[in-house]
């Protein structure tokens, strides 16, 4: 059954997406050496060690949400199709956050796929649990989908969180909590619905 996110609003989104790193940021990610909320907050980590845009540490950081708001479930690596977990973040990111943000959480998928394509030595960065993945989103895009693709006025800033998704992956790496990011989510809604 699909969660009902009527409820949420610009007060308690940041504590909403909060709680569920708290409750189930544990979980395997897609048989990777780190758990759901250990993959985020790496590529967060890693964006603001870099001096990247807001933009980028908070898509970085949100990028996989759906994993947990979607009625899909999560991925295991048995499934033989695509639950599409980018959409289903989405679908939730968009109500609250500026474009930027919600297309690095819709595109990062397609973002790997596009990368496959154009830049051949980029599939060798992905762990086998990507690759598998990989296969089940459609492969290395076709040259009209590159086309299509780079159309996005946020392409840039997708392929950044792209690179940083397969970044985040480290067994052995420290990061912050989810709070400390907290502020600059917060300033992200804002910034998208106007401050109260």
């Amino acid at each position: 059954m699909k969660p009902n996110f009527s409820t949420l609003s610009r007060d308690n989104i940041v504590a909403f997406i909060g709680d569920i790193f708290d409750r189930r940021g544990g979980e395997e990610y897609l048989g990777e050496p780190v758990t759901m909320a250990e993959h985020m907050l790496q590529g967060a980590t890693i964006a603001e060690r870099n001096g990247q845009a807001e933009e980028i540490i908070v898509g970085a950081l949100l990028h996989d949400i759906g994993h947990f708001t979607s009625e899909f479930g999560t991925y295991h690596p048995d499934d033989t199709e695509d639950r599409h977990h980018e959409d289903a973040g989405a679908e939730v990111l968009e109500q609250f956050f500026p474009s930027v943000i919600t297309d690095c959480c819709r595109y990062h998928v397609a973002a790997k796929r596009y990368l496959c394509a154009t830049k051949p030595e980029y599939f060798a960065r992905l762990s086998t649990a990507s690759v598998h993945t990989l296969e089940l989103q459609g492969g290395p895009m076709s040259a009209e989908e590159v086309a299509e693709f780079e159309k996005n006025p946020n392409l840039k800033e997708i392929i950044q969180v792209r690179y940083l998704d397969e970044a985040g992956k480290r067994a052995d790496m420290e990061t912050p909590d989810f709070t400390h990011f907290a502020p600059m989510v917060q300033r992200m809604v804002d910034k998208h619905l106007g401050t109260a």
